[in-house]
């Protein structure tokens, strides 16, 4: 097969899809795009590089003489455009596999797995690397504030990628992270998610085990030696396998753990490192960090300058601000382990003061009564606790919908006080009258949420 000269990327607006485009372009190939939103700034930033954009999605917009299509995670059966690839047995590909086959080949790929964490430690780790010259490429599914923007592709040597163990594409349900050519392996954790995907914990272990079987055997993996998930999935790994956590029979152990309100401190192989974040699991986070800039060649000093500099990320913790005494954070959390681990973080930084979680039952999973008793457990470590009602509730059936009544009463038999609220308007008006000065209000949500964090700010003011 000749080398392919041109591309076309179907849903190209999307962050990965637009930055992988203009990778590409960058190549010097001839790179063109649709999307059914074509708007600033990733529509300027494609248009810069030279790509030729069209809006909505039609047969059409696919040049006779392209090689290569590159269908996005969005596109589904029935799309124009996917269905035009089809019929004319055209070669496509997915994100992953374009990743894999023209931006990863022969480099050192840092990939960071598990249920949780995965944003931070990713961010960490490739802004650890940025600052100790090692100029990565980046892949992440967040905005971090050092780098300032989710991705970036570049002929750097390294290159620092968010495992994502959700599906490929509509023709490939394999996890994504299988098409990384993983050198370093990060595994924070494995929990059941992805309700609409995976069937059973089983099925999540089986992808992780996947992942492990692809990493050579001059690379390495870092496990949580704390979760018994990640240890069964380790057993007879064909790579080197070296578990991170706290307890005593972790081959690197964190020791030494303190926390402040302004951050946290931990020895790990005989280094001591401070970040300015809160919580147990972002100490987590920054250790395995840590292992894997060092595996990739960077000092331990520079590993200590990266995280003290570390900025965060956008929609991690975020205050977005303070009025009359009461503070709006903004999180992604949404797991109920997740929820557990931010609630107990903002306890560490703010023990003194009341905390409001407004939390939006969004996500695939957390529609469902999979983790009915899980999600009272965790927001039962809150002060008070407000939910929506589930949007597009149809969608799931009704026997295996969440119970937001029961999570209500549940979640007040915990003490905590609790309100479900069918509107953003009824919440704020809500937590307006009954917040008081001092109180911590963080809204958990994995979506926009109708611009509830603004709203509360104007509200308070």
């Amino acid at each position: 097969m000749s080398q392919p000269e041109s591309f076309h990327f179907i849903g190209i607006c999307g962050t990965a899809m637009g930055s992988v485009a203009a990778a590409m372009r960058q190549k010097g190939y001839t790179v063109t795009g649709s999307d059914q939103n074509v708007y600033p700034p990733m529509s300027t930033f494609l248009e810069e590089q030279g790509i030729t954009l069209t809006e909505g999605y039609a047969a059409e917009n696919i040049p006779d003489s392209t090689d290569v299509i590159v269908v996005g995670n969005a596109i589904s059966r029935g799309n124009p455009e996917a269905e035009a690839v089809l019929n004319r047995q055209l070669l496509y590909f997915s994100l992953p596999e374009t990743l894999k086959n023209y931006l990863l080949r022969g480099k050192c790929n840092l990939v960071v797995s598990g249920t949780h964490g995965k944003t931070t430690t990713t961010s960490m780790l490739a802004w650890i690397l940025k600052n100790a010259g090692k100029d990565p490429g980046w892949m992440i599914g967040g905005i971090p504030k050092n780098l300032g923007k989710g991705c970036h592709f570049n002929d750097s040597d390294h290159v620092v990628l968010e495992g994502d163990e959700y599906d490929t594409a509509f023709f490939d349900k394999r996890s994504k992270f299988l098409h990384y050519l993983p050198s370093i392996v990060v595994m924070n954790n494995v929990e059941f998610d992805h309700a609409d995907i995976y069937d059973s914990l089983d099925m999540i272990k089986l992808t992780f085990k996947r992942l492990l079987n692809v990493i050579p055997q001059n690379g390495v993996a870092y496990i949580n030696g704390d979760d018994k998930n990640c240890l069964d999935i380790s057993q007879g790994a064909p790579c080197p396998v070296v578990t991170v956590g706290i307890g005593e029979t972790n081959e690197l152990q964190i020791v030494d753990i303190s926390y402040e309100e302004s951050g946290s401190s931990f020895t790990l192989d005989g280094e001591r490192y401070t970040l300015p974040m809160v919580g147990e699991f972002n100490v987590r986070n920054a250790a395995m960090a840590v292992c894997s800039a060092r595996k990739a060649g960077v000092t331990a000093d520079e590993c200590r300058a990266g995280l003290a500099s570390f900025e965060g990320i956008a929609r991690r913790q975020e205050v977005r601000g303070e009025v009359n005494g009461r503070v709006v954070i903004d999180d992604f959390a949404h797991h109920p382990t997740a929820i557990d681990l931010a609630i107990k973080a903002m306890r560490q930084k703010y023990p003194e003061r009341k905390l409001w979680v407004i939390f939006e039952p969004r996500s695939n999973t957390t529609k469902r009564n999979v983790f009915q008793q899980q999600l009272a457990d965790a927001l039962g470590g809150a002060d008070a606790v407000v939910i929506p009602a589930i949007e597009d509730p149809q969608k799931v059936a009704e026997d295996e919908r969440l119970d937001v009544q029961k999570l209500m009463s549940d979640v007040k038999a915990a003490g905590t006080e609790a309100w479900q609220l069918d509107s953003v308007e009824d919440i704020v008006q809500l937590v307006g009258e009954k917040s008081l000065d001092g109180d911590v209000i963080a809204v958990l949500s994995n979506g926009g949420f109708e611009g509830i964090h603004q709203r509360l700010l104007d509200r308070l003011a």
